[in-house]
């Protein structure tokens, strides 16, 4: 684990507790004390001054990159050059020129690169996909997708990072938004978008570093059509400029009825399915295991699909294509016009149920 900051918690946890295809060999963190409280508490075996070590470790195969956004690239290709696979938190880069070159030297050196979100393996949105391919609002004909909220600086308690390159609300949440919408609907093939900062700077007022002012780097208030492959049309609003009384909708139409789905940053419900014969929205129950926070699920599946030959879910050229797609929002309005999508996608095979709690497949142990 490279990157032992507040997202790292759940990963220690799960890893430990419920994942029994992976084993945490190590952490690495340039604040040694965060460090050592996660082999204090979780009795991790290895502590890795510099990264580098972790990426000469015989006993490594995968390399967690848990740093900030700006930092995804640079950790993971330095892993990829060392013959690591990588599992890297979301997003896959910056920017789209460095998600296509970390895609592109992870084919040339044979290994597995995948990451986050993995949140559209849980309950939730694997539920609301079988609903789907199962027939239930016949074919699906759009999509709208909504995260609404006035920023991370009132609570988080380092937001900078936030309004810097790679941060804003299309890059730090839109990725939990755009992969569910590619898993439930397939390819996208075009994007247009409308982008904005609505605020120059922010005032932090989480303790750690209240009053101090951060200069915002990134657009804060991003709109987005989706034209996706298979002729459905989807939309998309993600700001931190707003005041909300909620923060998710995401909701998928078909020519027979609505699923109103769960916030995709959750692994869990509720769903919804309205149907015009129903006459109102009745709640569906949830069909499939992890439906609490199981961060680390698309680690252990990739480390399952190490095991058994099998491509991994939250694999390369998904997160490829979500980062694409993600990046693209802003350039089609800085050009003005519909952008192709250049990467191609093919959803994975959806989760199986009825499997052990933290065994992904036949080759876990």
């Amino acid at each position: 684990m490279i990157g032992v900051g507040s997202i790292s918690g759940i990963y220690l946890k799960n890893i430990s507790e419920v994942f029994r295809d992976i084993e945490l060999v190590g952490v690495c963190d340039l604040i040694r004390s965060r460090a050592e409280k996660a082999r204090e508490e979780y009795k991790v075996g290895k502590i890795y001054d510099r990264m580098e070590e972790a990426f000469a470790d015989p006993d490594v195969d995968i390399i967690l990159n848990l740093t900030r956004p700006y930092e995804h690239y640079a950790v993971t290709k330095g892993a990829l050059l060392a013959g690591k696979h990588v599992y890297s938190e979301k997003p896959l880069g910056a920017d789209w020129a460095e998600g296509r070159e970390l895609f592109e030297l992870a084919v040339e050196r044979g290994l597995r690169l995948g990451g986050a979100p993995d949140t559209f393996l849980g309950a939730g949105v694997q539920t609301c996909r079988k609903l789907i391919d199962d027939g239930w609002i016949g074919k699906p004909i759009g999509a709208a997708a909504f995260m609404i909220c006035r920023g991370h600086e009132t609570w988080h308690p380092d937001p900078e990072f936030y309004y810097k390159r790679g941060g804003g609300p299309m890059m730090d949440m839109g990725p939990y938004y755009v992969t569910a919408l590619v898993n439930l609907l397939g390819e996208v093939s075009g994007v247009t978008g409308v982008t904005r900062s609505a605020f120059s700077r922010r005032t932090i007022t989480s303790s750690e570093h209240f009053g101090e002012t951060v200069e915002v780097e990134v657009p804060t208030y991003v709109t987005g059509t989706l034209q996706f492959s298979s002729g459905a049309v989807g939309t998309i609003f993600t700001t931190f400029d707003v005041y909300y009384p909620t923060q998710a909708r995401l909701e998928i139409y078909g020519e027979r009825g609505t699923i109103i789905a769960p916030d995709p940053n959750t692994f869990g419900g509720p769903i919804q399915l309205y149907r015009p014969e129903e006459g109102v929205a009745k709640e569906i129950p949830l069909l499939f295991d992890y439906s609490q926070n199981s961060r680390a699920l698309g680690l252990a599946d990739m480390a399952s699909a190490l095991t058994d030959g099998r491509d991994a879910r939250a694999d390369a050229q998904q997160i490829l294509h979500v980062l694409e797609i993600l990046t693209a929002f802003e350039r089609s309005s800085e050009a003005q016009g519909y952008l192709p999508i250049s990467s191609r996608y093919e959803r994975r095979a959806p989760m199986q149920s009825g499997r052990p709690r933290g065994v992904l497949e036949a080759g876990g142990k």
